[in-house]
């Protein structure tokens, strides 16, 4: 398949692109294109404009600051998961990174591309929002932060403005105490997937402290399970609290997405599962 004809522009600069993108309403942004593209050639998506950010300076690599971790929009899948920094204050992004597609995709990929496609069976908007990162919005009038759990709108839709760019993400660091896993079933074909489940839990004095659990794949955004986590806060996390804490899971699942690889029951029935693992490995790892 090929493409719809369109206009294309390279800039060098955020600001060039912001203006790009304030003068041209049927502009889209690319990046790494491993998302963009494929929609493209499909002619699911026809933009009448490309926006390549890709060689724009200073929008990609891993930055440590003083809560967590400051990640350019351009850093890709690959850099992400190999990176000692994350691996060490937010290993949950790295376990997430290293399980996207194949090692081309990761190696192209980029973060920012990614979270502001919001592709319902990609993986890093569940883990952002299990760990509410911030999202950085540049615009025409400067930056705005945006909470992970209100970036994403609806199925391939963001909060983000026409003319903004999504340029950096910061990463919370995880406490003393604190386990995270990140499981997901993959589609055999395309390696997205089908649902993924983010747990992040904090043990002290042998109890569940603080639990975060987010659930992606199932329905059109990611979403938080909150009857889960407040199932298991202030249990001892047994397998049977834990399995308890999973099984109300889809109780925040209400709209659960279908085709022809899994039914909405079908994704409903993993989320619960899938829960139950990751939340077996955060405590496992916390402990």
């Amino acid at each position: 398949m090929y493409p719809t004809s369109f206009d294309y522009y390279r800039p060098t600069s955020v600001a060039e692109a912001i203006e790009l993108l304030r003068q041209h309403e049927d502009a889209r942004v690319l990046a790494g294109g491993h998302s963009l593209l494929p929609a493209m050639k499909l002619r699911a998506t026809t933009p009448a404009v490309l926006v390549d950010i890709g060689r724009i300076p200073g929008l990609a690599g891993i930055r440590t600051t003083a809560t967590g971790l400051r990640i350019g929009a351009l850093t890709t899948h690959a850099a992400i998961a190999a990176s000692d920094a994350v691996k060490a204050t937010c290993p949950i992004l790295a376990e997430a990174a290293a399980q996207i597609g194949d090692v081309q995709v990761r190696n192209r990929g980029t973060i920012g591309g990614s979270l502001a496609y919001a592709d319902p069976a990609a993986d890093l908007p569940t883990v952002m929002v299990a760990l509410n990162a911030t999202l950085i919005a540049t615009g025409p009038n400067g930056e705005r932060e945006i909470p992970a759990r209100e970036f994403f709108v609806d199925l391939f839709t963001t909060a983000l403005r026409p003319d903004e760019l999504l340029t950096a993400i910061e990463v919370p660091a995880l406490g003393a105490g604190s386990g995270s896993a990140y499981v997901k079933h993959r589609h055999p074909a395309s390696s997205y997937a089908v649902v993924g489940v983010a747990a992040i839990v904090t043990l002290r004095d042998g109890r569940c402290a603080d639990v975060s659990l987010a659930v992606g794949g199932a329905t059109a955004n990611p979403v938080i399970a909150t009857a889960a986590q407040q199932a298991l806060i202030g249990q001892a996390p047994s397998a049977e609290a834990i399995a308890a804490a999973a099984e109300r899971v889809t109780e925040a699942i209400t709209n659960p997405l279908s085709d022809t690889y899994a039914s909405g029951e079908y994704r409903r029935h993993l989320a619960t599962a899938l829960a139950r693992r990751a939340l077996t490995a955060a405590v496992g790892r916390a402990g």
